[in-house]
């Protein structure tokens, strides 16, 4: 797996410091990936049948729709760009 963050200019921390940061909070391992965002559970069939530009993330009884849009991770990527 290979993985890229490119900040297009806009970082205010070097870019080398958020990929050690993604890469210490996220496993990116096939197991990390399919737990994080639920892929087991069939909920992506409203995505693609409407898209998810301008839809709020919800329940819809098989699991949350939009998983990969959390922001339940940034506390974690914060303090880890700080080295703490």
């Amino acid at each position: 797996m290979s993985v890229n963050v490119d900040t297009f200019g806009t970082n205010t921390v070097p870019e080398t410091a958020i990929m050690k940061a993604v890469m210490q909070v996220f496993d990116l391992t096939p197991k990390g990936i399919i737990n994080a965002l639920d892929l087991r559970k069939p909920i992506y069939s409203p995505t693609s049948s409407y898209g998810h530009f301008g839809r709020a993330p919800r329940k819809n009884g098989k699991g949350t729709l939009f998983t990969w849009e959390r922001l339940d991770r940034v506390a974690d990527l914060k303090k880890a760009v700080r080295g703490k």
